[in-house]
């Protein structure tokens, strides 16, 4: 804000920067060798500078009042300038939750829409799978070369050569409670409209939503079973006239006029060797953790509403019988319930 207010009072930049000194309460702003060595580490990364005001930066975010002055972003920055939808949710998020965001992510994308999330685990991870073969953005809360949390970096690796990895913070900041707020008044300004996918009743992906509704943009909610807290915040934001949610066509139908005008967004051509998906979501070190951490990993992506077994088996990344041998435990402890169609859920 106190950018774009010395930008006001004094006209350009450089008469901005001749004034700090007389100003009551003087700010020096980095010398152009610190300027100069930043530069040239973010080159070497691979990345680039966008300004506010050069044609690159985000044409959404830009109208916003307290935009990112400056952006740092690695890989392909052109996606900063297709249409930008955003899928946030719970970080423990359910099978069946993230299932449903690499679905609509992948619709999206193939409508030729960018998905956009904070590349946190759980649904932000999925909806980042589900729309990286067309193009997607992670918006993090530290430096762009900085990797939070560590389990997702083959995605990490994945979106910045497939997708792209934006940061407003220089390179090498650490991420820290307060910054990511503020990371996700960017992932919503850059946005035409924000899908929240299981949300608790005061959660991180609800005060992205609340940034939506300040900026104006479309605020669409999947919704759960009311027996589920991390649903308890999407059925309240529909209880609140947020959009209904179950396909990628409810966002498109909605959206529709705001994607008028939008030229085709060009795919890039497929790289090898690419991610597998799993790879990309899950810790490689899975196959040898305890029984208490894997019987903890399979009843975080239970939920109240059923889920095949077999897409546990998938996402949590451990073989069918060792699935079988907790989902036994479980059921034996009256934790579970089973349903036909071998599908599980919890009690």
């Amino acid at each position: 804000m106190t950018f774009y207010a010395l930008l006001r009072r004094y006209g350009s930049a450089a008469a901005a920067l001749d004034a700090l000194p007389r100003l009551s309460r003087p700010t020096k702003p980095a010398g152009r060798r610190d300027a100069e060595t930043e530069l040239a580490a973010i080159s070497r990364l691979g990345g680039r500078l966008v300004c506010w005001g050069e044609p690159a930066y985000p044409p959404a975010l830009a109208a916003v009042e307290d935009a990112p002055p400056v952006l740092t972003v690695l890989g392909r920055a052109e996606l900063l300038q297709a249409p930008v939808v955003a899928i946030v949710g719970a970080r423990n998020a359910s099978a069946n939750g993230r299932r449903l965001a690499r679905e609509l992510a992948a619709g999206l994308g193939e409508a030729g829409v960018v998905v956009a999330s904070g590349m946190a685990r759980g649904i932000d991870a999925a909806a980042h799978i589900g729309g990286l073969d067309k193009g997607s953005v992670a918006v993090v809360a530290g430096g762009a070369d900085v990797v939070y949390p560590e389990e997702n970096r083959g995605l990490y690796d994945a979106l910045a050569e497939r997708g792209a990895i934006v940061a407003e913070l220089p390179l090498g900041t650490e991420p820290q409670a307060r910054h990511f707020p503020r990371r996700n008044r960017i992932i919503s300004g850059m946005s035409l409209g924000i899908v929240v996918v299981e949300a608790a009743a005061k959660s991180g992906s609800l005060i992205t939503a609340r940034f939506a509704l300040e900026q104006g943009r479309e605020v669409f909610a999947v919704p759960g079973s009311p027996l589920d807290p991390r649903c308890r915040g999407c059925n309240d934001l529909l209880r609140n006239g947020a959009t209904l949610t179950e396909t990628p066509d409810d966002v498109l139908t909605q959206l529709g006029p705001l994607l008028q005008g939008h030229p085709p967004m060009r795919t890039a051509a497929p790289r090898q060797p690419r991610l597998p998906l799993a790879a990309a979501v899950t810790s490689p070190a899975n196959a040898t953790i305890s029984e208490d951490a894997a019987l903890d990993l399979l009843v975080e992506k239970l939920s109240p509403t059923p889920v095949a077994v077999d897409e546990l088996v998938r996402q949590c990344q451990m073989s069918a019988a060792s699935v079988a041998t907790l989902l036994l435990e479980l059921e034996l402890a009256g934790r579970i319930e089973r349903h036909p169609g071998n599908l599980i859920s919890l009690r």
